[in-house]
Order: C-alpha cells, then sequence, then structure tokens
C-alpha cells in the first residue's frame, strides 16, 4: 500500500488492494482530491482513521443516457410535491449527509475537515449540489464532484420519503441533458441498486473517465 507524502502522486489503481485501497494517509487539499478524482480515486475513512484513498475492483454507475425513469417516480415528478434547486445551499446538504441518522450505520465518515475541504471545491466550482425542498424547508439532497463528463456522487440525504430519490433523478436527467458519460456512485449498496445503479469493472470505468 502507497503512503502519501507531500508530494502530489498517486499510484495506478490497478495497485489497490483487493478491498480497494490504494493509498493511506495525506491531505484533502484542493490540488490532492481534484488529482484523485481524475484519476478514479476517492477518499472514504472514519474519523478515528488517516485518510484511506479507494478504487475498488468494480464500481457502481449510472449511465444516464440509458436511464430509464420508473413509472411510480415519473408520476412523482409530476405531482411537484418537490421543489429542486442546483447549488443554492451546498454547505447544508453536506452538513445533513453528515449529520443524517441512517438505519444500520453508526457514525459517519463525513467529518468536519471533509467538510471544509469539499465546501472549497464547491467555491471553486468542482463540487455540486442537488437540494430537494418541501414548503420552503430542505428535505433531502445529494452532493458531489462535477469533472464535465462524469458526475462523481459522493452522499445523499431525505428527511421525508421521496426526497432523496427525488434529487438522484433530477441530477441524471441534468446529466443526460448536458450528455454526461456516467454518474459515479463509487460502491454497491442496495438502496442504489434499487434506483438504477448497475457494477461495472475498474477497467472499464478508467477507460471512460479517461476518454
Amino acid at each position: 500500500m502507497y503512503y502519501v507524502t507531500k508530494k502530489l502522486y498517486f499510484p495506478p489503481v490497478e495497485e489497490a488492494s483487493y478491498e480497494g485501497i490504494l493509498a493511506i494517509g495525506g491531505d484533502l487539499s484542493t490540488e490532492r482530491l481534484l488529482l484523485a478524482y481524475r484519476n478514479g480515486i476517492f477518499p472514504w475513512f472514519n474519523a478515528e482513521e488517516p485518510i484511506l484513498w479507494w478504487s475498488p475492483s468494480e464500481r457502481m454507475v449510472v449511465a444516464p443516457q440509458l436511464y430509464k425513469i420508473c413509472k411510480s417516480t415519473r408520476n412523482l415528478l409530476n405531482q411537484k410535491k418537490f421543489k429542486v434547486t442546483f447549488n443554492h445551499d451546498f454547505r447544508a446538504v453536506i452538513t445533513n449527509c453528515q449529520q443524517i441518522e441512517r438505519k444500520d450505520q453508526d457514525g459517519t465518515w463525513i467529518t468536519n475537515d471533509l467538510i471544509e475541504a469539499y465546501v472549497k471545491l464547491h467555491e471553486m466550482g468542482f463540487a455540486q449540489s442537488v437540494e430537494v425542498w418541501q414548503n420552503d424547508e430542505l428535505v433531502g439532497g445529494l452532493y458531489g464532484v462535477d469533472l464535465g463528463h462524469v458526475f462523481c456522487g459522493e452522499s445523499m440525504f431525505s428527511k421525508v420519503s421521496n426526497a432523496s430519490k427525488i434529487a438522484f433523478v433530477t441530477l441524471i436527467n441534468h446529466l443526460k441533458e448536458k450528455n454526461y458519460k456516467l454518474l459515479d456512485c463509487q460502491v454497491h449498496n442496495d438502496h442504489l441498486e434499487k434506483l438504477g445503479a448497475f457494477e461495472i469493472s475498474r477497467e472499464t470505468f478508467m477507460k471512460i473517465l479517461k476518454s
């Protein structure tokens, strides 16, 4: 495993461990984060751990151009129960992602340092948020890193039923309109699979990322 130094460098993603860990240590500077995402790497670690940099062998993704919205979700969108905005309150979204209670999850990997790092990315135009509102209250949303042709989703939250689904589908429609190639969801979980995400190999992901 590579130990990150002050040098802005990551080893090839093929050197990641079986679990998907490529490197350990370093910092969350804008330069290092952008270098990571542009090379198929993302940070994921608990508060008491050093920074862990990942590039798993299987990548959970959505292909916006192929995505088909199910009838129930389309009906939900047509009901207009929610208002959706982009980049209206990035800090509120990432803070809610940090603080929301999740089933079968003890604590959060979104540290305060990580929040400040991604807020800085947002201020520079590299990180984006989707906000979902109900009666002028923020009830759901998501955020991620925008690479121009691939959107790297980081986390989402929901305070009321279907709010995060609305954020997810609205983002996909936006990426489809802008001809993005992938929405990167990083690693598999059942909720993402139900929303329509699927796994591709790291090799395929990297070819699309570098195209």
